[in-house]
């Protein structure tokens, strides 16, 4: 499962104690240059104004740090943060309850936003349109609708799947952004941060090391620092040096690209079972025994990122990249490696 997968984007249990890693404040936080650069002008103008920040939609694949740049919005703003998830509101009184124990310009993040109850939904569009509340009060003839005032708050939404958006939720978000995956450099510079408040030593070039293979996701090279630094302390002297992290990283079988044993299963899959592609989703999950969305959300953007496959109305294809990869001849056969030439 998901949360089990070294290299997957949901927080694990193991790294929910540990949160001295995130960034507090926007010089704090490392990439997403653009995104930083638009949201700072949007908040010194809200406080200038002296109102809250509009509502906030950030998407993009998991671990690319939508939470902790919640975080920083309420910092930067001055104002505190609540953090629920969509799956964790189950009623309308849920979200009512929250949002009237709102102080004024408070951010309320809601994680996998996505997945709110369509009734939590309803309730959610006067609230943040018109930050009012209706609530229904008695059954049957005798009901009536009262309408509670709410403090001016900023909603910010995460989601890994914005096209599961409703349109009316969607269209109330003033300032949406989408987190793109990090280079390598930007991920170099995390790690040393990271490794510097954790108190580990580190050689600089174990640091592009384990930057390389954390396929473009802070999340995943922070996690990864972390178990190069149990080999380190154990097989080692504590420090991680280039040997050090190379021997630790490929003992977790996370390869040069950054690629793991799901992300190699899912290719195998597509090269040596469907012949290269196209293969549905639904198929490529019943081989794998991947759920689609995970394959979807989790795996596909940086295989996409790679130029590893190629997403076709027909379905999935491995492209010739994922083919040399994986020391497959390019249009050959798979099984045998021999190649096979077509007329």
């Amino acid at each position: 499962m998901e949360e089990e997968r070294l290299l997957g984007g949901a927080v694990r249990r193991d790294e929910e104690a540990d949160m001295s890693l995130r960034p507090r404040t926007m010089a704090e936080y490392v990439g997403q240059e653009k995104v930083k650069s638009n949201l700072s002008v949007f908040i010194e103008a809200a406080k200038k104004r002296g109102e809250s920040l509009d509502h906030v939609l950030l998407y993009g694949p998991p671990g690319l740090g939508k939470t902790t740049l919640a975080g920083v919005i309420a910092t930067e703003m001055g104002v505190s943060l609540r953090i629920t998830s969509g799956p964790a509101i189950e009623k309308p009184g849920d979200l009512a309850a929250i949002l009237t124990n709102l102080m004024v310009s408070d951010v309320l993040f809601i994680d996998e936003i996505h997945r709110l109850n369509r009734s939590v939904e309803e309730i959610l569009y006067p609230a943040m349109e018109d930050y009012a509340l209706d609530i229904m009060i008695g059954k049957g003839p005798s009901a009536r609708s009262i309408r509670l005032d709410l403090p001016r708050f900023t909603l910010i939404g995460a989601t890994t799947r914005a096209g599961m958006l409703t349109s009316p939720l969607r269209d109330r978000f003033g300032i949406i952004n989408r987190l793109e995956l990090y280079t390598e450099g930007e991920l170099t510079r995390i790690v040393n941060r990271s490794a510097g408040i954790l108190g580990i030593f580190i050689d600089p070039a174990a640091s592009v090391e384990i930057a390389r293979r954390s396929r473009g996701t802070p999340r995943v090279a922070n996690r990864l620092l972390r178990r190069v630094r149990d080999f380190a302390e154990i097989r080692s002297d504590g420090q991680i040096t280039m040997d050090v992290a190379q021997y630790g990283l490929n003992a977790l079988d996370v390869d040069l690209l950054g690629l793991d044993g799901t992300d190699r299963v899912i290719l195998n899959a597509i090269i040596r079972k469907f012949d290269g592609g196209p293969v549905g989703l639904d198929t490529l999950a019943a081989t794998t025994g991947e759920e689609p969305d995970t394959i979807e959300d989790v795996y596909e953007p940086f295989l996409l990122q790679l130029g590893f496959i190629q997403k076709t109305p027909r379905g999935r294809k491995a492209t010739r990249l994922a083919y040399a990869h994986l020391g497959v001849p390019y249009g050959g056969d798979a099984e045998s490696g021999q190649v096979v030439f077509s007329d």
